[in-house]
């Protein structure tokens, strides 16, 4: 594809594309595993997978089999009759979460809505109809569809959209004590990310988690674990909730549940799942046959059996994050040690990142330019979100990229 031409998709974009995205100046139109090639046939190693999604890596043949043959076969029929992989999939889905129902939707942000829907849901068929309020963490990023901004903290995003929807409480994931006095017995749910994705890859402290438990217990409030970045894989484990002890009533899963294709689903415990009834929510491509025909690819890819079993490393592509988690991790910290730029490292399994003492985005820029693949969030944090096939060569490449760009990045910050 060199006939592409970047200024011309470029100058196609301005003129006909809602401009709601800051795009680096670069057009992909080819991907191999860990790798992106442009137009010009240049290739990037891809720490950033689609913001978490690609988790088997580009061109994975199992998931391009599956996409083919179901599309040549049957893509969409709605949700007015059965297909035969729905029950396939969330079969799966209750064996690796321990919550028996799902509801599919199209993406991690229809997932959240879904679930703030069905908390409100469960206490207004229980006749408590005032008990509408959400608690949300400070950091958290959730989505950007109302509801979902509703819970997500960054007022860049919230500000102006508003009025947002009503009853939103944000504390600090560092205040346990300020968690505890902002649950009542109005709210309907506790909503955070295990590990905030957006946030800064900030995983919650095993003492905010235990803050969480008892909030919930105390006043029966539910919980939603917002897994659409740190699910599936990402951390080593097929959720990250039980690490931290959680013990969620309802999970939103996006991203690496496709690999690439559009898929969230919205995981419900039995006891909020008996308080929801025909017509309380609904999605005409929601788990169609095409995307449910990927995940179920996907999961099998990860787990490494396509049985309806809880997951036990080491097995499949989770098996093989655990084994790259820590070459990550001590890679990452040799950096931190040669880099006073660099304030600390953080992260759990292949989702990590870099704090750096300044802005993050010449470093983002830098490493484009050498052919490497990350991105800024929360101003000055480095995340990376390589796919979880990646090999440790790789991430050694990856880390030798970042070494000259954080030298440059280090004297233009002193000259």
């Amino acid at each position: 594809m060199a006939d592409i031409d970047l200024n011309h998709v470029k100058a196609l974009e301005a003129e006909h594309v809602l401009q709601t995205y800051k795009r680096a100046p670069v057009v992909f139109v080819r991907g191999e595993g860990s790798r992106l090639f442009d137009s010009t046939g240049r290739s990037y190693l891809d720490f950033i997978s689609g913001i978490g999604v690609v988790v088997l890596g580009h061109g994975h043949p199992a998931l391009a089999q599956a996409i083919r043959s179901q599309a040549e076969t049957l893509i969409q029929t709605s949700n007015l009759y059965y297909h035969p992989l729905q029950g396939k999939l969330a079969a799966r889905l209750a064996a690796l979460s321990g919550l028996q129902r799902t509801f599919f939707c199209n993406s991690g942000t229809e997932a959240v809505e879904a679930c703030l829907k069905f908390a409100r849901r469960f206490w207004f068929s229980q006749g408590q109809k005032d008990r509408t309020a959400y608690v949300a963490l400070q950091h958290g990023f959730s989505g950007r569809t109302m509801g979902a901004l509703s819970v997500t903290a960054n007022a860049h995003y919230r500000e102006p959209f508003e009025p947002l929807i009503p009853g939103v409480t944000f504390v600090s994931p560092d205040d346990p004590a300020a968690l505890d006095a902002a649950v009542t017995d109005k709210t309907a749910a506790i909503i955070a990310e295990p590990i905030q994705g957006e946030g800064g890859v900030r995983p919650l402290s095993a003492e905010f988690a235990a803050a969480i438990e008892r909030a919930c217990d105390r006043t029966g409030c539910l919980f939603i674990a917002d897994e659409v970045q740190s699910g599936l894989g990402r951390t080593g484990d097929a959720f990250y909730f039980p690490a931290l002890g959680l013990t969620p009533d309802l999970i939103s899963v996006g991203k690496a549940l496709g690999s690439g294709v559009p898929i969230g689903a919205a995981l419900i415990s039995e006891r909020v799942a008996t308080q929801i009834f025909a017509g309380d929510h609904g999605s005409t491509y929601g788990g169609n046959l095409l995307s449910t025909r990927a995940a179920l690819t996907v999961l099998e890819q990860l787990t490494g059996t396509a049985e309806n079993v809880p997951y036990q490393p080491p097995a499949g592509v989770i098996g093989h994050v655990r084994d790259m988690a820590p070459v990550f991790e001590r890679a990452l910290d040799r950096l931190a040690a040669e880099h006073s730029i660099v304030a600390r490292t953080r992260g759990v399994g292949l989702m990590r990142a870099l704090e750096l003492r300044v802005d993050a985005t010449p470093v983002v820029d830098g490493a484009r330019h050498a052919g490497l693949l990350v991105n800024r969030t929360a101003e000055t944090v480095v995340r990376m979100l390589p796919p979880l096939t990646v090999t440790a060569a790789e991430i050694e490449e990856a880390v030798g990229i970042l070494d000259g760009v954080l030298k440059d990045v280090r004297v233009e910050a002193t000259t």
